[in-house]
Order: C-alpha cells, then sequence, then structure tokens
C-alpha cells in the first residue's frame, strides 16, 4: 500500500509541487527533480528495483537511478520538486483510476512511496513505429498519489465506450489502460505533404480517461531551433603582412 501523502503545487507555468510527509513516509523522484527539502527529509538513491528495473528505466528515455526522500524525524517535514520545463503537473489518484495509468517516457516526475514505476510496451506496431515516443511507455500501478509532467496547457478527455479521439502524436500525455492506443496515417496527400501536422495521428478510442498536452517539448525545441539558426563559419582567413 503507498504512503498517503499530502502535496500543494505552486507557479502557474513553471510550477513545482511540494510533498509534506509525515514521520516514515516518503516519495520517489526522478533524479535531479528535487528543488529543496527540510532537515529531517533523508535521500536515498538506487535503481527502484534492482539492475534490471534500472535498465528497463533507461529504456523509457528516465536515468538509471531513482531518489526516495523519507521523513526520518518525529515531525511532518516537506521536500519539493520542480517541472523540468514550461507546463503543469498532473495529479494521478491511481487508487481512484483502477490502480494503473500509462504515461509517455519522460513525463514522470514524482510519486508516493509504494506505487510501482515500471515500463510498458504498446501492443501495436504501427503505434511503436510511427507514434513519435516509439514502443516503450512507462506504468504507473499502486493505490496512491503519482505526479506527471506536461508542456503548455493540459486538456482532460474522458472518453465513452467507443468514442474516438484523434490527437499529433506528441501531445499525448497519459491515459488509461482501458484506451485503445494507435497510429493512424493522416490521409490525403496535400494533408501529408503540406498539413505541416506530420505524416500520423494517434488515435484513441474510449472508454476511459486521457491526457493531452498543448507544447510538447519536441515542438518547444523545434521552435527555439528555429529561432536561432547556427552561425555561418567560414574556413578562410586574412592575414596582413607588415
Amino acid at each position: 500500500m503507498a504512503d498517503v501523502i499530502d502535496y500543494k503545487i505552486y507557479g502557474d507555468d513553471l510550477q513545482l509541487i511540494e510533498i509534506e510527509l509525515d514521520p516514515r513516509e516518503g516519495v520517489r523522484a526522478e533524479v535531479g527533480a528535487m528543488t529543496y527539502m527540510e532537515g529531517d527529509i533523508q535521500m536515498q538513491t538506487a535503481t527502484g528495483g534492482g539492475i534490471f528495473q534500472g535498465f528497463k528505466r533507461m529504456l523509457t528515455g528516465e536515468s538509471f537511478f531513482i531518489s526516495t526522500f523519507v521523513n526520518s524525524g518525529n515531525r511532518k517535514a516537506r521536500v519539493a520538486f520542480a517541472a523540468p520545463y514550461p507546463g503543469k503537473i498532473i495529479p494521478l489518484d491511481l487508487g481512484k483510476l483502477g490502480g494503473k495509468f500509462l504515461c509517455q517516457k519522460d513525463s514522470f516526475l514524482c510519486a508516493a512511496n509504494g506505487i510501482d514505476i515500471d515500463v510498458a510496451f504498446t501492443k501495436r506496431l504501427g503505434a511503436g513505429f510511427f507514434g513519435g515516443e516509439g514502443f516503450i511507455l512507462q506504468k504507473l500501478q499502486g493505490d496512491g498519489l503519482a505526479f506527471v509532467h506536461a508542456g503548455g496547457t493540459i486538456v482532460e478527455k474522458n472518453l465513452g465506450v467507443g468514442e474516438v479521439l484523434r490527437a499529433d502524436t506528441g501531445c499525448l500525455v497519459a491515459f488509461a489502460p482501458t484506451v485503445d492506443y494507435d497510429i493512424q496515417f493522416v490521409g490525403g496527400f496535400r494533408n501529408a505533404l503540406f498539413g505541416g501536422e506530420g505524416l500520423f495521428l494517434v488515435k484513441l478510442t474510449g472508454p476511459g480517461k486521457v491526457y493531452l498536452q498543448s507544447l510538447p517539448l519536441s515542438k518547444l525545441a523545434e521552435r527555439i531551433m528555429a529561432a536561432n539558426p547556427a552561425p555561418v563559419i567560414s574556413n578562410s582567413s586574412s592575414f596582413t603582412l607588415e
């Protein structure tokens, strides 16, 4: 059973989450995500389940290690974690979400001690080859709170049975395991060539909850690179002899 933790999210577009821990309670987080911690908090860094578990985590784009922060004192203590880029932190109460949720790699931020953080594989070959994120997803499992991060604005959708939603492949953040996840060709020669949305869309079929992001990190990086072209380097040089 996961620890029952309290939390508060600060900020709007560059958010930080502060976790309040009772004595002996803990929270697990990505290496490097911690911003500050009070004196009674003890940090322990490990693979999160052995060497094999560490290698599986590396497949999702996360670090080999994971850090656990435990309140070793006899009163409440706080530890905080920052979002890695502009966007929102999404709290997931896994106990109310059926005990399991899937999210794209790089989106996990932290979770109550006792939440299992594992990998899952997409069921469709098309989703793996053309989904923008590959075959590998993160699987969060347990009965407590977990937190994921997404870029830009977050949109929450609750799909009914058989209800279909299509989205940009990079804009999918997290979804319930009951949602069928596949990749669909955008269709139409002009759409594919000049639509500016890529050749493929992710197709989500309900029932289940879906979270979407308006600004994936990949798009943000593309805009930054486009606004900062590489400098021209000249191979020629001139000398003046006196």
